[in-house]
This record gives structure tokens, C-alpha cells and sequence, in this order.
């Protein structure tokens, strides 16, 4: 429904995102369909991920850094007994090990134990650049690139679904720069039999959460009345602090 003459937008854009999307992908196809040139977002999902990216348009790319500084919520399932070169259910399976008979208790408790702060390994399977290379990129050529580990913080761990012998579902809580599937790859590591994560889904993103989103479907379909109806203005997305020192 959106024209050429569309207006330039300013605002938060809460997007749900598709699987087997990048968050690259969707910034384009926003871009397309709104036919305007600023457009970012503020926090990366893998491709296998679906849930809330939020995309900035307009002068709301400037609180970008802000924004990526926020606690994130998340969903999603780990599969113990298989370890994946990804620590996903995207990579190839490396090693697959007997899963042990757990409880419940037992697996709450695992991940349980997880939470606090720690230092957490960055996967080779990421855009991180060391020297100008995506550590992904040294991946695919069969190198180890050594990484340092980064300060994280896990607030909750939950178990929400234990389908045993070895499917869980869980929650959590996690500061900016967290891997949730290192998360998966390091309690399958605890356990004892290997794990990575299958699915996962971004719930929230500091105050902004994803019952507010719109799929990409619909965006394609709306009005610009409607676009800009749906948008989050600047001074609701971030503190007038923020925004003061990004906008001047």
C-alpha cells in the first residue's frame, strides 16, 4: 500500500521477524517497502530466530546504540545429546552423546545455575570481527580464532516444558551481547552430553515487546496513516536523555 510519495517516517518500528531471515533481510525489505533510505535496527536475531527487532527509521537510527544497551527476554528450546558447529540446529552435527535419565528438579536445576554473572565465549559462528574478518567467515574455512570471552549477565533461567529424554523449552533473561545458543552449547557442556539450541524467539527488548509488533506481510499492506500510527515516537523508545545526546 506504501507509494512513492510516502512520507520519511521518524520512529520504532517493533517488526516480528520470520525465520530463516537475517536481520539484514528484514531492514531491506523494510527499506523497500516504505521506500525511504534510513533504516537500521537495534539488535541482531540469527537467521534461524523469529521475534522482536526493532527497526529504526529515520532520526530514530541515531538512538541505535542506546537501544542494542538494553536486557533482552527470550524463548526458546535446546536439544540435548547433539553438538552442532553452530551451537544450533542450523550447523552441521559434530558430535551426538547418550543423554542421561533426568528429572525435572535436575534440570531446573542445571539452568538454574547458570545464572549470575559470568564470562561467555563468543561462538566462531558470529559476525564479531577479529582483524576485519566475521569470525563466521574463519569459521567456514576451517580455522579457530581465538576470542575473548565477554562480561555477561543471566538474570532468569527457566525451565518452562520438559520433554524428556531430551527437549526442553526455557525462558530467559540476559543482558546485551548474550549468545543465547552458547547458553544451550554450555548446559549441554554441564550436563554432560552436549546440546544446542533448536528454536528461538525474542520476546522483548528492554520496555519494547513483541505484542506490539507487525510482520512484514502486514507492513505490506498498510496505509502510510497506518504505518505511522504503529510507530513508537522517539521521546516513548528512549529516556530524553538518550535522545538529547544522540540528536544533537
Amino acid at each position: 500500500m506504501i507509494r512513492a510519495a510516502a512520507p520519511e517516517f521518524d520512529g520504532v518500528l517493533l517488526i516480528d521477524k520470520p525465520t530463516e531471515h537475517t536481520s539484514h533481510d528484514v531492514v531491506a525489505r523494510v527499506r523497500g517497502i516504505l521506500r525511504m533510505k534510513r533504516v537500521g535496527h537495534a539488535g541482531t536475531l540469527d537467521p534461524m530466530a523469529t521475534g522482536l527487532l526493532v527497526v529504526l527509521l529515520g532520526k530514530a537510527t541515531k538512538l541505535s546504540q542506546y537501544l542494542m544497551s538494553v536486557d533482552k527476554t527470550y524463548t526458546g528450546t535446546v536439544s540435548l545429546g547433539k553438538v552442532t558447529n553452530t551451537q544450533d540446529a542450523e550447523g552441521d552435527v559434530m558430535e551426538t552423546r547418550p543423554v542421561p535419565e533426568l528429572s525435572e528438579d535436575q534440570v531446573r536445576g542445571f539452568l538454574r545455575g547458570m545464572v549470575g554473572d559470568q564470562y561467555q565465549t563468543p561462538p566462531m559462528f558470529s559476525a564479531i570481527k577479529i582483524k576485519g574478518v566475521p569470525l563466521y567467515k574463519s569459521a567456514r574455512a576451517g580455522e579457530e580464532i581465538e576470542r575473548e570471552a565477554r562480561f555477561i549477565r543471566v538474570k532468569r533461567f527457566e525451565l518452562t516444558r520438559w520433554a524428556a529424554p531430551d527437549t526442553l523449552d526455557f525462558v530467559v533473561d540476559c543482558t546485551k551481547g548474550t549468545y543465547v545458543r552458547t547458553l544451550a552449547h554450555d548446559l549441554g557442556q554441564k550436563i554432560g552430553c552436549g546440546a544446542h539450541l533448536s528454536a528461538l524467539r525474542r520476546i522483548s527488548s528492554g520496555q519494547l515487546n513483541v505484542d506490539k509488533a507487525v510482520t512484514l506481510e502486514a507492513l505490506q499492506k498498510m496505509t502510510p496513516a497506518e504505518v505511522q500510527a504503529a510507530l513508537i515516537p522517539l521521546y516513548d523508545a528512549a529516556p530524553s536523555v538518550a535522545i538529547g545526546s544522540s540528536l544533537t
